[in-house]
C-alpha cells in the first residue's frame, strides 16, 4: 500500500529503469495526466519531453547520475545530477503527479544537493528552467535558487524537447551555492 510516511528510498538508474523513467517524466510534463500537478508543461510544450534514447543517454553517461526515488517499491520520482567540475547540474526531475504538493520535491532536491555535494565535493549546484515557467522559477528560489539572467535558447526544431507553442521560450540558468 502507498502512504505518505512510507519511506522514500534512492537509488542510481538501470536500463531496465528506463521505459518507467520516460512514463513517470511525461506524466510530469506534457498532456493531460500532467495537469494533475502543478508542473505541467503542456500548455507551453506539446509532444515529447523525453524519450528512452534520452534518458539512456543520461543513465550511461559517465559524469551523470539518473537519481530514481522509490517508494514502496515503485518509481515515484527521478532527477539527473552531472559532475561538471566545481558545479553539479540538476534536471531531468519529475515528481509523480498524483503525489506533487506533499513536499516528495523539496524533500528530494536536498538530498540531490547532498549527493553532490558529498560525492563530487561540488560547491554549486546549477539548473535550467524555461524562463516563463515563473511559477516554477519562484519554487526553485524558495529552495535557494538564484536567477542570474544567463539564458541559452530553446532548440526550435527538434522535436525531441517538444513542438513550442509560443515564440519566446528560453533556458535561463539558476544557481544555489551549495554549503
Amino acid at each position: 500500500m502507498d502512504t505518505a510516511d512510507s519511506p522514500l528510498t534512492y537509488r542510481d538508474a538501470t536500463d531496465a529503469d528506463v521505459d518507467a523513467l520516460v512514463a513517470l517524466i511525461e506524466s510530469a510534463y506534457r498532456g493531460d495526466s500532467s495537469r494533475a500537478g502543478w508542473t505541467t508543461e503542456a500548455d507551453i510544450l506539446q509532444g515529447q519531453r523525453t524519450d528512452p534514447q534520452g534518458v539512456l543517454e543520461v543513465v550511461k553517461a559517465p559524469d551523470s547520475r539518473l537519481l530514481t526515488v522509490e517508494r514502496d517499491g515503485r518509481i515515484v520520482a527521478c532527477c539527473q545530477l552531472e559532475h561538471r567540475g566545481a558545479h553539479a547540474y540538476f534536471g531531468m526531475f519529475a515528481v509523480s503527479p498524483a503525489l506533487q504538493g506533499e513536499g516528495l520535491g523539496k524533500t528530494i532536491i536536498a538530498e540531490a544537493e547532498r549527493q553532490a555535494r558529498e560525492t563530487w565535493g561540488a560547491t554549486e549546484m546549477h539548473m535550467t528552467v524555461i524562463s516563463v515557467r515563473e511559477d516554477l522559477i519562484a519554487w526553485y528560489e524558495r529552495r535557494g535558487y538564484r536567477r542570474t539572467g544567463e539564458t541559452t535558447p530553446f532548440p526550435y526544431g527538434d522535436e525531441r524537447f517538444g513542438v513550442p507553442q509560443r515564440d519566446d521560450l528560453r533556458f535561463e540558468l539558476l544557481v544555489k551555492p551549495l554549503a
